[in-house]
């Protein structure tokens, strides 16, 4: 039942802003902007349909540049998840684009989320990377790279 619902809250918001495009008021996103935040969407109800709990999107702390795309839990880990959308396959993959900048910076927010968070001990964590391929006239595609990569960064991990 619960798979009804979320299929039908995808295709409303698909429907809304299917609608919205139509009545032509330009958009004030650069395209680039306009496909991410389509992949997000995706992305959040492919994580509800896979039985995660989403309790965040596009969260930022206010004192620390960025933000954290999805924040879901998974039974008892808590999971912050990078979403990376593309348009059409190119020869490098879509999850390359976080780098070890993004890393830490994904890092630095998910430190600060985890302090804000009421329990006394931190709850176990993951980082994921989820790409999302939107490519016109197929089916939506997703690759979802559970714990990517963690706290601490080797360097042997990334040569």
């Amino acid at each position: 039942m619960e798979r009804i619902g979320i299929g039908c809250a995808e295709r409303t918001l698909s429907g809304l802003n299917w609608i919205a495009r139509r009545r032509g008021g330009a958009s004030a996103l650069a395209a680039h902007l306009e496909t991410g935040i389509e992949g997000e969407d995706a992305a959040f109800f492919y994580l509800r349909r896979k039985g995660y709990i989403v309790v965040a999107r596009r969260w930022s702390s206010g004192s620390v540049p960025g933000d954290l795309d999805l924040i879901a839990w998974q039974g008892p880990m808590l999971c912050f998840v990078e979403v990376k959308t593309r348009t059409a396959h190119d020869l490098t993959p879509a999850e390359v684009a976080v780098d070890s900048n993004k890393r830490r910076i994904l890092r630095r927010l998910a430190r600060q989320y985890v302090r804000q968070l009421p329990q006394e001990t931190a709850p176990p964590v993951r980082f994921d990377v989820l790409s999302v391929y939107l490519v016109p006239g197929e089916e939506k595609e997703f690759v979802h790279f559970e714990n990517s990569f963690g706290w601490n960064e080797r360097r042997e991990d990334w040569e």
